[in-house]
């Protein structure tokens, strides 16, 4: 989804011409698979970084164009709105002080992007929901001039034979409101953790980062308000998958947490892109079958919570790696890596247990935690792989935290490391305060001004330390 596109509007023959090269590409994915070519190797991680940019009234600043401009860095894009940016960052090898090397990265990376915002008399914010964005922020005024997205707007709503979409999140309050294009998107921004693993890992991986998917929406949620609603914990989630909603089936809906585990092949996550999703954007590009370029597009415009991705290494071969989708933006820097640590070690861990975890986990349980999850954060009670019902924070503390420390242990990093990340998370737990405790915190003993709310959250995050030593 990455991809500029020249054009926003299509023919019917730009659609027939797609289908049959995505149909080409995602066969050909399929051989590579079962014949061994995609490249093995060390587990390699990253990161994307969703921000927003607000003004001195800590209000959405529509200036992603001439802040990017004087930016001038290839790894800080635009995103759908002009007050959303995404940054990315280096992958690291997972071995030795890696986390650390990563942490480095996206201080300096974001203390220099703030400092340009500056100069513009803005700010970056790192958070899921701005608590000060209003619904008529998202406006097409408001969307990225890149034809990509005109492109998925106006697709998404031909799909929907011109019925506006509907956002209704029931939480400790009620939110319902109707929206003509999909710019309610622009309004949940992430951390997205991607791992790069061997193919013949990626069955067991998928699973197991969809099983996890539960206690690390709750672990990071940091999204409880909407236009001043109280609602989710993690108020994200029902936002991103109602604002691109397409068809009734959950088959179609193109941001989702799926319908079933993998079981033989990641290969079944591309004949799904081909086979059940209509086409969104049919650019045909001029590029060779083997680059698949029709087929990441495709995958783009699925966001999966949980997404296989391939991608290309410097010598032009192909590799297999997962995008974990369902932690946000924030609080810090700090926070993020240790939501990124706890990710590689926990699903490392049980990908390569000896019994496959989504054998004792359904995966209608599997799906149900996460919801759950979503809304109720720490509080919730899940369902985990003995069959019983456990409360979020002790699961985590006692028994998914060790997993962790075991999956990080076990790729190489440095025992300081992993208690220094792990510690974090520990922490966190703790003390329940995660960034969505430490919001409704500071709305119960302030008021719901949510101007104030989001200036101290903004004191906090720039003082760089962890959301759990944050006073109210």
């Amino acid at each position: 989804m990455g991809q500029e596109i020249t054009d926003s509007h299509f023919e019917p023959e730009d659609f027939v011409e797609f289908e049959e090269r995505l149909g080409q590409e995602t066969l050909l994915l399929c051989r590579w698979l079962e014949e061994g070519h995609l490249k093995s190797g060390p587990n390699v991680g990253g990161f994307e970084l969703e921000a927003w940019l607000v003004g001195n009234d800590a209000r959405p600043a529509g200036i992603v164009e001439p802040y990017l401009q004087r930016l001038g860095d290839p790894l800080a894009v635009p995103e759908l709105a002009t007050f959303n940016v995404e940054l990315n960052g280096s992958p690291q090898q997972l071995q030795g002080a890696a986390l650390s090397s990563m942490y480095d990265e996206l201080r300096n990376t974001w203390e220099r992007c703030n400092g340009v915002a500056g100069e513009l008399d803005a700010r970056l914010a790192m958070i899921g929901i701005l608590p000060t964005a209003r619904a008529p922020d998202f406006t097409l005024a408001n969307m990225s001039p890149l034809h990509r997205y005109h492109a998925l707007n106006e697709q998404v709503l031909i799909q929907r034979g011109g019925e506006p979409l509907r956002l209704d999140v029931e939480g400790r309050d009620e939110l319902l409101l109707e929206q003509s294009d999909v710019m309610l998107e622009a309004a949940a921004t992430s951390f997205q953790i991607h791992l790069k693993i061997d193919a013949d890992e990626g069955v067991r991986f998928y699973n197991a980062s969809k099983i996890i998917a539960a206690p690390m929406v709750a672990l990071s949620a940091n999204s409880p308000y909407l236009f001043g609603a109280d609602l989710w914990d993690e108020t994200r989630i029902p936002l991103f998958e109602q604002s691109v909603a397409v068809g009734d089936s959950p088959q179609t809906q193109r941001v989702t947490f799926g319908v079933r585990y993998m079981e033989k092949s990641i290969a079944e996550c591309f004949m799904a892109n081909w086979k059940r999703y209509p086409v969104l954007l049919p650019r045909l590009m001029d590029e060779p079958e083997e680059s698949l370029a029709h087929l990441r597009l495709q995958n783009g415009t699925i966001w999966r919570w949980n997404r296989p991705l391939i991608g290309f290494d410097a010598e032009g071969r192909p590799h297999l790696r997962i995008e974990h989708r369902v932690v946000p933006s924030g609080p810090t820097v700090a926070d993020s890596i240790a939501n990124a640590a706890f990710y590689f070690g926990l699903v490392s861990t049980l990908a390569r247990q000896q019994v496959a975890p989504e054998t004792l986990l359904s995966f209608e349980q599997a799906r149900d935690n996460f919801y759950t999850a979503a809304k109720n954060g720490l509080r919730a009670e899940i369902y985990w792989t003995n069959g019983k019902l456990i409360g979020l924070q002790q699961l985590c503390c006692e028994v998914l935290l060790p997993m962790a420390r075991d999956g990080l242990l076990s790729l190489g990093i440095d025992v300081p490391e992993v208690e220094h990340w792990l510690g974090i998370v520990e922490a966190r737990l703790n003390s329940m305060q995660n960034g969505a405790a430490w919001q409704r915190a500071w709305v119960a003993k302030n008021g719901s001004d949510m101007q104030g709310l989001t200036e101290t959250y903004l004191q906090h995050q720039a003082s760089g330390r962890p959301v759990h030593e944050w006073s109210v």
